[in-house]
Order: C-alpha cells, then structure tokens, then sequence
C-alpha cells in the first residue's frame, strides 16, 4: 500500500461502505505499514481542524496531540489493503478501559515497531504479502467466543475452501491423518516429529475427528499424550 509515515490528509473517503460517511474526511495514520493502509475518518469540522493540525508529522512524535483527538472523538477507523477494506464503528474505549465487545481496534507502537506484515508463526510463502485474514464461523463457538453444539455444516464448508485454498503439504497430511485414524491405525504411521505447523496440523485434525463424534480406539490412541 502507501506506507506513509506521517499523518496525511487522504480527502473525501468516496469509497466508504455506508454512503453517508463518502463526504467525510480520510486521514492516514501513518503506521508505514506495507499491507494496509491504517486510516480514520472524520465528519465534524473541528474534529478534520484538529487533525489537519497535525498532519504532516509521525504519529508518535513529541508534541503531535493527533491521539488525544482521536481518543476524544471517536473517529471511524478504515482498513484499506488490496483486496478490500474494514470499518470499524464503535467506540475507543479510554485508556484503561474495556474494549467493546465485536469489532474494535488497538494501535500498539511496540508491535508496529517490528515492522512485520504477519506473525513468525504463520506459514506464508517468501515474497508474499497477506492483504487481508479472513475467519470462518467457528463449528463449536457463537460470534461471542461462547461454546455451542458441533455445526457440521459449518466444518463441512471451510473443508471444501481449505481444500481448494490450503497449503497442499498441509492439506495432504491432514488427510493422511484423518484416513489413518478412520482406518484404525496408530500414530506410528505418520511420523509427529516435524515443524510446529505440522504438528498443529495433526492437533486440529485430531480434535475435529473427535468434536465430529468420530470417536475410535485408533483415535483415543493418537489423543494420548
């Protein structure tokens, strides 16, 4: 994207989601993130003055009060990469506070100082840059993170697009597993020494196969520590 590193004016946000908020003013936090464009937006005019006050200088720099009016007025924050963007509507809570249950944001220097697009841990081929991370509704959990019954439509769904879409050494060995396990074999067949992508592999392969009710003596033998 930009990668701007200052407070930057963008203009009227002619592509917001809502058609009420296109007037409204966009500002650039200037994070100097590669993958997305960290904005707010703002419609009240003393709100846009104070704002284009600080523009032109870091975020974090000594004096730039560009926060504390953040903070005050509650700016909708925009989410631009490549693919599409996010808009996050509800309040900032003050500092110390609880942040709001559902979609809310957080601006953490010491995590924006590594300068990373991604977590360590995430397996991304070298040279590619995420745009966007996408959850699928969850099979055993509400929107709220509460437990539920198993959705077996919901785990059926994201198989098909992990199938299509998935790393294919990832894919291949989780249904290595699952056909080890189903055919009642033990965990010997399929080597656990491997990097912690493959094992968390085997893991939630492990743990679907027994949320489904595909309980077994095979599979009691791969759960055992």
């Amino acid at each position: 994207m930009n990668s701007r590193s200052e407070l930057t004016e963008v203009g009227p946000d002619g592509e917001a989601l809502r058609s009420e908020d296109r007037s409204a003013v966009l500002f650039d936090l200037g994070l100097g993130t590669l993958e997305v464009d960290a904005c707010i937006r703002a419609s009240d005019p003393e709100v846009i003055g104070a704002l284009r006050g600080c523009a032109g200088k870091p975020l974090f720099a000594p004096g730039n009060t560009a926060m504390s009016v953040i903070f005050v007025s509650n700016p909708h924050r925009v989410f631009i990469s490549r693919i599409g963007r996010i808009e996050v509507y509800q309040p900032i809570p003050p500092p110390g506070g609880k942040s709001p249950t559902g979609p809310h944001t957080h601006v953490l220097p010491k995590l924006l100082a590594h300068g990373r697009t991604h977590a360590a841990t995430e397996p991304l081929p070298d040279g590619w840059i995420p745009c966007a991370h996408c959850y699928p509704p969850h099979p055993m959990r509400d929107g709220f993170g509460r437990r539920r019954a198993f959705q077996r439509d919901r785990h059926a769904a994201f198989q098909l697009i992990l199938a299509r879409y998935g790393e294919p050494e990832r894919v291949e060995l989780k249904r290595r597993v699952i056909n080890s396990v189903i055919a009642g074999h033990g965990p010997s067949g399929i080597s656990m020494v491997g990097d912690r992508s493959a094992r968390t592999t085997i893991r939630v392969a492990l743990r679907q196969l027994q949320a489904s009710d595909q309980l077994s003596a095979a599979l009691a033998a791969w759960l055992c520590p």
